[in-house]
């Protein structure tokens, strides 16, 4: 099992469009459009973030799991779950 990531995540920017997380030297856009379990998140929500592998972001007020993978290929994801209108 690989170690713990040392390097540090952070959320740059929310628009009400996108948010942003930088990954070491990496800055990834989530699109509210893809990723729509963001959209009406607060902002404390998304700014709680953690990196517990290489591949995998964990959210954890929002009980959100992505593979960072799904974030810079998103259409190489094509299932989503529905949202609640």
């Amino acid at each position: 099992m690989p170690g713990i990531i040392t390097s540090e995540i952070e959320v740059t920017n929310i628009s009400k469009y996108c948010l942003w997380v930088l990954l070491g030297n990496e800055e990834l856009a989530i699109p509210f459009a893809e990723f729509p379990w963001f959209k009406d998140a607060t902002v404390e929500q998304i700014s709680d973030v953690q990196w517990p592998s290489a591949n995998h972001l964990y959210w954890p007020k929002l009980d959100i799991d992505l593979s960072v993978e799904s974030i810079r290929n998103p259409t190489a994801f094509p299932l989503v779950s529905n949202t609640a209108p």
